[in-house]
């Protein structure tokens, strides 16, 4: 029996085995992998600022939007404007673009919620959804790019392999790389069979909506993973701004969280918008009372109630 918003599609499912079995070049000094985007358009607009600089300071940057880079920006016009835009920069599938490129019933939301998850915050999902893709419905070429999305990408930067994925090394919208997750006993025992098995040396994901770092020797070589939690929101206490996952051999002076790997520095990176004019902007599509400021009012204007140093093995700066 499907439970939309719980269900996790079988075409959502891929084997860790096949992930990282021909990695492409990186082409380029730095990746800024951006999670949870949500449709916040000062929020791309910050970050495509942030990789111009780097660009005007002699760097190769690379822009990788990791799913989920639709959800609030439920308006015809807000949707094509901000799916015309990251398609500009390289993709990969969430499970929102998914459900507005091939809508399936049973999946609703395709978030695949846990059961720590309230019904309510699931049945808010599944409207969301539901009216975003009403406005996508209007866009067919759109719809057809996403459709060509691949789900998951592996990339060779230097000698290393980086994997990035929107939810686990097994499903697109899995949980097994959350917070949640990798804080249960079991959770590091998974997450060191995932890196035997695909052979990446970096994972980058999101779709867990917190951020997560993990770094540990794994069959006698280093292994780390990211998960930026949301770009386009704010990750922790008393913090609105989002945050990405920034590789390169090159410290970023802004980066709030930092992990060493190798020559690389693997950062979480704040993006800093202007949340006054974003919340404006989030009232127009989502008044009062509606299913997204239900949800996620709180969240946008002032963060969560995640503590900085609460997230794995993060080095802070």
């Amino acid at each position: 029996m499907s439970d939309p918003g719980r269900t996790c599609p079988l075409h959502y499912r891929y084997s860790p085995e096949e992930l990282c079995a021909d990695p492409g070049p990186a082409a380029a000094d730095v990746l800024y992998v951006v999670g949870g985007l949500y449709g916040n358009p000062l929020a791309l607009d910050r970050i495509e600022r942030m990789a111009q600089e780097e660009r005007d300071a002699g760097r190769r940057v690379r822009l990788i939007f990791n799913g989920d880079f639709n959800w609030f920006n439920a308006g015809p016009e807000a949707f094509a404007g901000i799916t015309t835009r990251v398609l500009e920069h390289t993709a990969t599938l969430g499970n929102v673009e998914w459900e507005l490129a091939d809508p399936h019933l049973e999946a609703g939301c395709g978030c695949g919620y846990p059961p720590s998850v309230s019904q309510a915050v699931v049945d808010r999902s599944n409207r969301i959804m539901a009216r975003l893709q009403s406005a996508a419905r209007g866009f067919p070429p759109l719809c057809a790019k996403l459709r060509l999305l691949p789900r998951t990408l592996c990339l060779r930067l230097g000698s290393l392999k980086v994997l990035v994925l929107h939810g686990d090394p097994e499903s697109l919208a899995g949980w097994g790389l959350s917070y949640e997750a990798l804080s249960l006993p079991e959770g590091p025992a998974r997450l060191w069979a995932w890196f035997e098995a695909c052979g990446a040396d970096i994972i980058v994901s999101t779709h867990t909506c917190l951020p997560y770092l993990w770094q540990q020797v794994v069959a006698g070589r280093p292994c780390s993973l990211l998960n930026n939690g949301s770009a386009g929101m704010g990750n922790f206490r008393d913090d609105p701004r989002g945050h990405l996952v920034r590789i390169a051999a090159d410290p970023h002076p802004e980066a709030s969280h930092r992990m060493e790997h190798n020559d690389l520095k693997l950062e979480l990176l704040p993006v800093a918008f202007d949340v006054d004019a974003w919340w404006s902007q989030f009232r127009i599509w989502w008044p009062a009372g509606s299913e997204a400021d239900l949800s996620y009012a709180e969240r946008i204007r002032g963060g969560t109630t995640l503590d900085p140093l609460q997230i794995g093995f993060a080095v802070l700066r």
